[in-house]
């Protein structure tokens, strides 16, 4: 059933990264489809149908043992709300159905944290704590969904209110819930131990986390005050890395001898864009940074995909493989390959068309082409994953059947 589960998983993220390639074409040639909507679809199966739903399958797996009826069940009704959204989403955009299918979505996700925190099974205290962080960041990320409905209702959907209430939702579940419950997962495997060094990395985990949403928030309401705050979030988000890396450099170095070379591979490329992501919202308490990031929205897909394809997707893939999933052949060489070369390419694109923009100089030479292209690799990759998943379970299928 876990096996099954996982493959559900990375089909809403093949499904999720088409969506992404077709927003891309959308700039080469019409497709009949509204974008917004389209890109409503994209976003909501990325975050919801792969990213969360597959931390639910592994925090199910590992801290969940005596629910997994209750908990199977549970996750169906969880993919029949990602299915509702993928079907309604790019046809009518936030409606009566898509926005039925999210809230179907919170309801599953309330129900999720009710059985973890009451029947989570684990012998690490520092797990059990992150954990518990995880699944907080996650409720609290809910607050802004619910006041949408009053931001429209009141103000409509180009005031501030409402764009704070996205903005405060994707923060808390990219920052708070995905990343801190990639960590949960990540330190159950390193069997990383309660220590003061745990406990002071967590505290300026959560402060952080909490106080860098003055970033944000200073783009739509500037106030001199949430700059301020941000250089503290920042401060706090750097000590708390080296504090991450003294955590689980010795017991990631033990773990990595006996590695293949494409889970060292993996594990270096996310740690990487883990480091990376830090420097650069260290980078953001520059005014003329800032500003850059305020005024080009180059750089704000960028660091979503930073977030979730580098960081997020690539722990993911780690923890699929760690599961002996998928057998290592040169197919799933290819699909991890060719999800990160994509990946770093259209970052690439991304950022320097960002910089172009910035200071006047134009467009790249065939810009648009040339990132549809090189977004064929990230759907690609996916898919060879997923074939090589399906691959290795019709394969012990055949044989248990014949032994």
């Amino acid at each position: 059933m876990f096996k099954s589960q996982v493959i559900v998983c990375v089909v809403n993220f093949l499904i999720a990264a088409l969506m992404g390639l077709a927003l891309r074409f959308t700039f080469l040639e019409n497709i009949g489809i509204n974008y917004r909507f389209l890109t409503h679809a994209h976003s909501h199966t990325a975050m919801l149908g792969w990213a969360c739903l597959m931390l639910f399958t592994l925090v199910a797996h590992y801290f969940l043992p005596h629910k997994k009826v209750i908990y199977n069940r549970l996750f169906w009704v969880t993919e029949l709300a990602v299915i509702g959204m993928i079907l309604s989403f790019p046809f009518q955009g936030y409606a009566v159905v898509s926005i039925f299918f999210s809230t179907l979505h919170i309801f599953c996700s309330y129900y999720f944290a009710y059985l973890v925190f009451k029947h989570h099974k684990t012998n690490s205290k520092a797990i059990a704590y992150l954990l518990k962080v995880s699944l907080l960041f996650m409720l609290l990320s809910t607050l802004g969904v619910w006041c949408l409905g009053p931001a429209v209702g009141l103000l409509g959907q180009a005031s501030a209110f409402y764009q704070i209430s996205i903005q405060f939702f994707l923060h808390f579940q990219f920052n708070g819930w995905f990343l801190i419950g990639v960590i949960t997962v990540l330190f159950h495997l390193l069997k990383i131990e309660y220590s003061a060094l745990f406990c002071n990395f967590l505290k300026l985990l959560v402060v952080s986390t909490i106080l860098n949403f003055a970033f944000t928030l200073n783009s739509l309401v500037p106030y001199k005050i949430l700059l301020y705050i941000n250089v503290i979030a920042v401060f706090l988000q750097v000590i708390s890395l080296f504090m991450f890396v003294k955590l689980v450099k010795t017991k990631l170095m033990l773990l990595l001898k006996n590695q293949s070379k494409l889970v060292i591979y993996l594990y270096a490329f996310s740690l990487f864009c883990f480091v990376l992501k830090t420097l650069l919202q260290t980078l953001s308490i520059l005014p003329e940074v800032s500003k850059m990031v305020y005024n080009q929205h180059n750089f704000i897909i960028g660091f979503i995909h930073l977030m979730m394809l580098g960081i997020i997707s690539g722990f993911l893939f780690i923890f699929i493989i760690n599961e002996k999933l998928i057998q290592h052949t040169k197919s799933l060489y290819f699909g991890v390959y060719s999800f990160v070369i994509g990946f770093v390419l259209t970052e690439i694109i991304l950022i320097i068309q960002a910089c172009k923009f910035y200071f006047a100089s134009g467009f790249i030479p065939n810009y648009y082409l040339i990132l549809f292209v090189f977004s064929i690799l990230l759907p690609l990759g996916v898919f060879f994953i997923l074939f090589n998943i399906i691959k290795t379970n019709y394969h012990e299928i055949k044989t248990s059947k014949t032994t």
